[in-house]
């Protein structure tokens, strides 16, 4: 099994667990917060997925679903255009609401898409290219897909635990 067979796996876990996570929620228990400093499984989807699209775009020399695909117009969120969460404070957590979960699992399938199309085409040797030198040592690729998929998995596993708490409340 290629290393890229084993990453399209774990991706298409994430989709499975963020469909799982927001499946049949009315917007009240998306967008609860089971107190004011914690996050809702709205903000965890949205932006789970952004990180996905930001990074895993980036390192595709790709173009942001959330931009090229007009998910930004379609969330309506009150927030800079690239924004994926990193840092949020309470009050930008709060802001992340949504009306439909089918907005959070469009987006979200959307750029799984995109992800699952870029890593089929990769050889072996990629995996070893630099795409951020910021760090030391620097990142490749292989790095970055592997980071990507443990900060989705868990955010979408808080999404979970998230939804459980509220629907206890």
């Amino acid at each position: 099994m290629h290393a890229k067979d084993i990453l399209i796996d774990a991706y298409s876990r994430i989709q499975e667990e963020v469909h799982a996570a927001v499946g049949g929620l009315p917007p009240d228990v998306l967008n609860a917060r089971p107190s004011d400093d914690a996050n809702s499984v709205s903000w965890l989807v949205w932006h789970l997925t952004r990180v996905q699209d930001d990074h895993v775009g980036d390192a595709a020399g790709l173009e942001q679903v959330w931009l090229a695909q007009d998910w930004e117009k379609r969330f309506g969120l009150d927030l800079p255009r690239r924004d994926t969460g990193y840092g949020h404070s309470s009050a930008k957590v709060a802001k992340v609401r949504v009306d439909s979960g089918d907005l959070l699992t469009g987006y979200y399938d959307a750029v799984h898409e995109q992800t699952l199309e870029f890593l089929r085409g990769l050889t072996a040797k990629d995996f070893e290219r630099i795409v951020d030198e910021r760090w030391d040592p620097a990142v490749t690729l292989g790095v970055r897909l592997v980071s990507v998929l443990s900060d989705d998995l868990q955010h979408v596993g808080q999404a979970a635990y998230v939804r459980g708490l509220v629907q206890r409340a």
